[in-house]
């Protein structure tokens, strides 16, 4: 069966089309992957290196859980304002939220004066929790280097994980 020259036209202008919307659609879940910001995927990366932690092992070097590179890591207090932290750590980022409870984590890892990971939330529903005093800063955090005693304790229950220096 011979197809005439207008349905050809047609055939062709529906490839064209399909072909478009398949590119452009890949262009927006491409988008949509790439969107994710570095903090986010490294605090991924984080809890997936924390959480398969050994159940026998009791201390381990913070270096040696952290997937990414960072220079200092703060912890801050409940109840700190986006502002102060902000005004700690130099500046703005996107979505921080400000701790509601006793217990919460609000911890930022920094490499070169930026953010490279962000933890936020109680320890139980993120699976693992991280506590260490170090240099107060502000009167709202606590700050370690990566040339400070790194040797943290492991506590592990059912639920989560905590390190604790």
């Amino acid at each position: 069966m011979n197809k005439t020259k207008g349905e050809k036209i047609d055939l062709k202008s529906k490839k064209w089309v399909a072909i478009v919307v398949i590119v452009m659609l890949s262009v927006v879940v491409s988008i949509n992957l790439l969107n994710k910001d570095l903090w986010e995927m490294n605090e991924e990366l984080l809890r997936e290196q924390i959480t398969s932690i050994e159940q026998s092992v009791e201390t381990i070097n913070l270096l040696d859980v952290t997937p990414f590179e960072w220079d200092v890591v703060y912890s801050f207090d409940p109840y700190t304002s986006k502002e102060k932290v902000y005004k700690t750590v130099g500046y703005k980022w996107d979505n921080i939220s400000e701790t509601v409870s006793e217990g919460m984590n609000q911890i930022v890892f920094m490499k070169e004066e930026k953010v490279v990971c962000y933890l936020y939330g109680y320890p139980e529903n993120n699976g693992y929790g991280i506590h260490f005093s170090g240099e107060t800063i502000n009167n709202v955090a606590e700050m370690l280097k990566t040339n400070d005693n790194l040797n943290f304790q492991v506590f592990k229950n059912s639920n989560h994980i905590y390190l604790k220096n």
